[in-house]
């Protein structure tokens, strides 16, 4: 779905309800073209349908880059990552009740959409550091409202105003996650499995997977939550050379392409490569 003919209109109301000055705290609310609290701090929502709450310069290699979001586009419209969309869908369909969809990391709101079209009804929130990412997520959903923020910050949003959290390779700040989601809700965490693309990680020298990744992910989630599923899925792709390039170009290989020739290596690729995409996806209840 589509939300380029509300690309200039407000946030969905839920929301925007869901939603603090980053400043005060106070709630706020949409005056004009901007999101207002009562001590007149002001944030206005831009052309492309998002609203920055962060007004902090971004450390180099944190946020996406136009080049990526491009690129994420591209391949994720492609449908190679589609099993792993619908596998969160259909957990987070599990949890029932009123409440925000937050996506914590959204990107381009390609994962939050899909849970959103599984939800009838259900509004989403999409966090992301980088703007030119949450250009994307505003319009994936006419129920997404985007707002860019640093989730290792405390987020400008009420307690207990989520359902469902979702994380998709995103970072993890538990504390909130735990004070953000309600009681009877659910995380719905998707990481990267051992050995994901590592065909293609073999050929270009990019950087593995660290095998010890779920381990640390529990240790830092245990204190708020416990992991009540893992769902293991692994997809056999079939990339063309622009696809593969695509597949590094999106993620966070491609703040180190300039190292090591990986980026000619990466140009290199003249014929289809045969990859094993594998992801972790864990449900974890609030303790």
């Amino acid at each position: 779905m589509s939300r380029t003919d509300r690309s200039d209109g407000p946030l969905p109301d839920p929301v925007v309800r869901a939603l603090r000055c980053p400043l005060c705290g106070d709630r706020i609310e949409f005056l004009g073209n901007a999101l207002r609290c009562p001590r007149r701090h002001s944030f206005d929502l831009a052309k492309q349908g998002y609203v920055n709450l962060l007004h902090a310069r971004v450390p180099a290699g944190t946020a996406d880059t136009a080049e990526m979001v491009a690129a994420r586009v591209d391949f994720l419209a492609a449908g190679h990552y589609a099993p792993l969309a619908d596998a969160i869908a259909a957990h987070a369909a599990r949890v029932a009740g009123p409440g925000l969809v937050v996506d914590a990391g959204a990107g381009t709101g390609h994962y939050l959409a899909r849970v959103l079209e599984e939800l009838p009804g259900r509004d989403g929130l999409a966090l992301d550091v980088s703007a030119m990412a949450l250009r994307r997520a505003a319009r994936a959903h006419p129920r997404i409202g985007a707002a860019v923020w640093n989730l290792w910050e405390p987020w400008p949003v009420a307690t207990g105003s989520a359902r469902v959290l979702i994380n998709v390779f995103a970072p993890r700040n538990g504390t909130e996650f735990r004070r953000v989601l309600r009681p009877g809700g659910a995380l719905v965490v998707a990481s990267p499995g051992h050995g994901h693309l590592g065909e293609l990680a073999a050929r270009v020298g990019l950087l593995e997977v660290d095998r010890d990744k779920e381990r640390r992910l529990d240790a830092a989630l245990s204190e708020y939550f416990r992991r009540v599923l893992t769902e293991d899925l692994v997809i056999e792709l079939t990339l063309s050379p622009e696809d593969a390039r695509r597949a590094v170009l999106m993620g966070p290989n491609a703040h180190h392409l300039h190292k090591d020739g990986r980026r000619e290596r990466l140009a290199a690729l003249d014929e289809p490569v045969e990859v094993t995409a594998s992801f972790t996806i864990s449900v974890y209840e609030p303790r």
